[in-house]
């Protein structure tokens, strides 16, 4: 019963954000991130991939962080199978989001599979950060769309501008996509847990580099997150029992 009258006070129109606000925000995050498409569409042909490949990866796909760790493994020389395996991972976030805004935006059933495809981190950012159910559902939307027009275009025409220019790799345009990565993820790195992480991942990633094949050391760099959380455990329960001293997240300082 608690739990209906939140929902109910959530959809209601207390402290609800103007609607004009909401499209505002919202379509700033989907035009800057959508512009981005052009550095995708670049690295994919750049990595031998055809326009129509290239296109239909950013309409069906539609997750770009999936987008560029799959045309980055290709390009690499990896396995097609292996870049599909870590594309695959890469986006299994997404299910997790859906979980999320399936209950904020309860949206109708026949809406549903059309909504599934502008789950990603964009649009479950926006939506989540609205004080409404209204709000909330005008952001996703607005996000979703706007996002994924500017995506599919700005692909086409980096896909397009790369046959044009010919060999990317002269022009230094190769660069592109793992640079559009490392600029969305930087934000994110805040708590010593995290820098630890991308620390350590970032040290299996180039140690397994010369020794095994494209693609598969981005999936073992997986493991650096249950191991440094592992490593954080083990230290907090010689902490508890008199041992070792607090490290900056116990004190409060990680962030």
């Amino acid at each position: 019963m608690a739990e209906q009258t939140a929902l109910e006070e959530t959809s209601g129109g207390g402290g609800a954000k103007p609607d004009p606000a909401v499209v505002r925000d919202a379509l700033g995050v989907g035009v800057a991130v959508g512009l981005s498409g052009f550095a995708f569409g670049v690295t994919s042909a750049g990595s031998g991939l055809t326009l129509t490949q290239t296109c239909a990866l950013s309409l069906l796909v539609f997750t770009g962080a999936s987008q560029f760790a799959l045309v980055g493994a290709l390009a690499a020389g990896g396995n097609p199978l292996t870049a599909a395996a870590g594309a695959f991972f890469l986006g299994v976030r997404n299910a997790f989001y859906g979980l999320r805004l399936s209950q904020l935006l309860a949206l109708p059933r026949a809406v549903r599979p059309f909504a599934a495809q502008w789950v990603i981190d964009e649009t479950a950012a926006v939506a989540l950060a609205q004080p409404s159910r209204r709000a909330a559902r005008i952001g996703f939307t607005v996000t979703g769309l706007s996002l994924y027009v500017l995506w599919n275009l700005t692909t086409l025409l980096g896909a397009v501008g790369a046959e044009a220019l010919g060999n990317i790799e002269a022009w230094g345009l190769d660069a592109a996509g793992p640079a559009v990565f490392l600029a969305l993820l930087a934000p994110m790195v805040r708590t010593a847990v995290e820098r630890a992480v991308a620390c350590l991942a970032v040290v299996l990633v180039l140690g397994l580099l010369p020794v095994l094949p494209a693609g598969v050391p981005v999936l073992v760099a997986a493991l650096a997150a249950p191991a440094v959380l592992w490593v954080r455990g083990r230290r907090r329960a010689a902490m508890d029992d008199g041992g070792m001293p607090m490290d900056d997240d116990a004190r409060g300082t990680g962030r």
